[in-house]
Parts: structure tokens; sequence; C-alpha cells
């Protein structure tokens, strides 16, 4: 009988709803083990202890009392610290908000929430989600860098100290630190999620996404936050899909398989696991046709940066100038450069962007779904960086909704990924796509941390 840390957001649901355990349960077996874990990998920023088991004791009683309960009713869940939830501290790992107590909640914590969702804590971030790594230590290796931005998140999901957790995305924030720990990361449709009430970095590239441990547990989450906001100018007004109902039930998708830039760009190790992968979705009935990438990917990284410089030193402008020894040297210098990014080059990047997207969304309509290694390769052994980003980048540019799964571990005992994308807003169909090829390669990862 597995214990209740061990399992999945999902799973966890159906044995609340069914008083197969307790949401008090849930979380003592979860606070027991950041006890044992937590000092070994600073995944979290705070838990407030009575707060999570009186909200497991009030889930308990209302469940108890037949009233109508969400589909998230009592499963625990990690917050990256970028997200307000009103009277706690949000200090987005940095000094600059040290005093920040927001007097409003984030749109999403308030629909997680509303779903039955007991919000945990608050997991470790970049300095406002930005480039200097945190103190997170890797679960698989502490000597391998998690990744980031949501290195908390992640590490926290794979570690099974929380079944899911929120990260954000401006580059690679959610892909990158999912696939170095073993883990299952949705990123989806730029727009596509309310992201007011979070820590801005991007106003034109940042994404809410979230991590989980199967991919039902990153479709159920997507089921309760997707939808429009009236107060969120740039969140669409399409109205969502149901993202569960075709979970079991996809047949074998047609695949476009990347390998400009992509497969070019990796070590020798992730080119092979990953054409392994894909032969056997192959054997299972996917058909696969190799798609090469527009002429202006040239440029797309590149014009990521300077559009994300140029955004993030908008919106830190005022703080900047009062107190920028008080940023940590990587996000200080990407502030300075980005305050000297002049009109023209930053509507030049924005120009060539709009070209690459709309030659991203024509590529994607190749197939059901494309794909590409997560990473070029397994989490290094470099602490003074959250990795390379190159890989999931490019799809946030663009704004398609990509997912990571893990494929296994390499030599070095590390995890492996592919990620896979859909066009705009068909995030059911990648879902689907995603749990179908889930099933095939069968793999669970449970880093060596705290076995």
């Amino acid at each position: 009988m597995p214990q209740p840390f061990e399992l999945s957001a999902a799973e966890l649901a159906r044995q609340i709803r069914a008083k197969k355990i307790t949401p008090v349960e849930v979380v003592e077996s979860l606070l027991a083990r950041m006890d044992a874990l937590e000092p070994q990998l600073n995944a979290w920023v705070r838990v407030d202890r009575e707060t999570v088991l009186a909200d497991a004791k009030q889930r308990q009683q209302e469940l108890d009392s037949g009233a109508k309960t969400g589909p998230l009713h009592g499963v625990p869940i990690g917050i990256k610290d970028i997200y307000n939830i009103a009277g706690v501290p949000t200090s987005a790992g940095s000094k600059v908000y040290a005093d920040y107590v927001p007097d409003e909640t984030a749109v999403t914590i308030g629909l997680l929430q509303n779903a039955g969702a007991i919000m945990l804590g608050k997991t470790v971030t970049t300095e406002f989600a930005c480039l200097d790594p945190s103190h997170t230590k890797n679960p698989w290796n502490p000597a391998h860098t998690p990744g980031g931005s949501s290195s908390g998140s992640a590490v926290a999901v794979a570690a099974r100290l929380c079944p899911v957790a929120m990260g954000s995305q401006t580059v690679g924030s959610v892909l990158r630190p999912a696939s170095y720990n073993g883990i299952v990361g949705l990123k989806p449709t730029y727009g596509r999620v309310s992201r007011r009430g979070v820590v801005p970095v991007s106003w034109s590239l940042d994404t809410v996404g979230w991590m989980g441990r199967t991919v039902e547990d990153v479709a159920l989450l997507l089921q309760v936050m997707a939808g429009p906001d009236d107060q969120d100018p740039v969140a669409s007004r399409l109205a969502p899909d149901d993202y569960l109902i075709g979970l079991e039930s996809a047949k074998p998708p047609r695949i476009g398989l990347i390998t400009s830039f992509f497969m070019e760009e990796s070590d020798q190790e992730t080119q092979q696991r990953t054409r392994a992968v894909v032969e056997q979705l192959i054997s299972a009935g996917a058909t696969v046709e190799e798609l090469t990438l527009p002429e202006s990917f040239g440029t797309a990284i590149q014009d990521q940066q300077i559009i994300m410089g140029a955004e993030a030193a908008a919106f830190h402008k005022p703080m900047y100038e009062k107190q920028s020894q008080d940023y940590q040297p990587k996000l200080r210098e990407m502030l300075r450069q980005g305050l000297e990014i002049d009109a023209v080059t930053y509507s030049r990047a924005l120009e060539r962007r709009l070209r690459f997207t709309a030659h991203m969304k024509l590529l994607a309509e190749k197939a059901d779904i494309l794909l590409t290694p997560s990473t070029p390769s397994a989490p290094l052994a470099d602490l003074t960086n959250t990795g390379d980003t190159r890989f999931q980048g490019p799809w946030t540019s663009c704004g398609l909704p990509t997912i990571t799964l893990p494929i296994g571990l390499a030599e070095s005992g590390l995890p492996l990924g592919i990620q896979l994308i859909a066009s705009p807003f068909e995030e059911a169909s990648l879902l689907a796509a995603a749990r179908w090829c889930e099933k095939l390669i069968d793999v669970q990862l449970f880093p060596p941390v705290g076995i």
C-alpha cells in the first residue's frame, strides 16, 4: 500500500473523494516527508503548518457534511513564490521584495482554492524568476543543477514533497526543471491561463505553467485554471475544452520530429535515447515525419532575450534605480542591459518574433504533435546557472503549448525527457497524445533521496 506522499494528484483526489484517505492524513504525510528531506533539498520558502492542517481539517469537514466538492478537494499544491496569496509574503526570491505582502490573491490560486485544493506552501524561485541559480538541490544528485526558475516546485514534486506545484515560464522555467527532475511539466498556450496576480518578468512572454508526476495531473490542473480573464489583457476569450475526457481514448498520433537544431545540439546519448523512444512510438502505431525549422528560427532565441530584457527592465526600473545593489549579479546585469535597449532594437525584435510565431504555427499544423528532446543533455554538474534554455525558449516565444515527459535516466543517473508541442489552444489534443506516449514509455522515476 503506497504512502499518501507517493500518490499523484489525480490519485489523491479520487481516494479523498471515495473517503479512502483524508486530507489530514495526506497533509501529515507530506509534512513528515518535508521534515526528513527539506534540509537536504531547500525546496520551500515557507510552509505554515498550522494553516495547512487547519485547511485540511476544513476540507475534511466539508466532505463529511456532504457539501459540494471540487475536482481538487483536499489535494495539496506547492506554489512558486511569485504567485500572490493575500496576506502571505511573496518574496520572489529577492531582497527587493523582502517586505512585500499582497492584498489580493492571484487568479490561478483562487481557482485552485475554489476547486478544493490546499495551498501547501511557497516554493523557491530564482530571483524574480530569472537567471541567478537558487540554493535548491537536485534530488537526483546535489552536484547537478535542478534547473530554474521554478526550481523549488520541480524538486518538491520529484521528491514527493507535494503531488503538483505551480511554476511559470518566460523562457524555459517550467519545462527545463521538470525534465531535469524527471517529472511532467506543462506550459499552456500563451493566454490560455490568466497571469493576474503573478509577479511579472516580461509581459509579452510570461506564461503560467505547472508540474506533476503524470499527464493526468497536469491536465487536471488545466481543467481548473483555463479560461478567460477580463482583467488580464492577454488572456484569451476562447472557452476552455474538456482536458480530461480524451486522455484514455487517444489514437496513435502523427508526430513531426524536429531534427534540425534540437537533435543537432543534443549530446549523443540524448539523441540516441530520443530516437529510441520515437521508434517505440512508431512500433505502437504512430506515424513520424521529420520536419525542418523555418528560417526565422535563426533569430528567435536572440530576439527573445532582447524582448525579455527590455520588458523586465521596464517593470523593475523604479526598484532598480533605488536598490540595484540588492539584485543578484546575473539579474542586475540583465536589467542594466535592458535599460540600454533602444526602441528600434526592441521594435525590430518584436517584428521578427511575429514572423517567427506565424511560421511556427504553420509548422505545428503539419502534425498532431511536434517532438524534440526536452534539453540538450541531462542536467550538468554546474551550479553556477540553471541550465541550457535554448530548447524551451522558442516554444515560449511563439506561444505554442508544450509538455515534457520523462523517458528514463542517462548513464549519469540523471533524468532525460522529450518535449511534445501542439498548435495554439490545442491542449486537449496535446494532453491526449502525451498520455498515449506516457503509457507506452511507461517510465516512473523516483529520485534516490529519501528512499
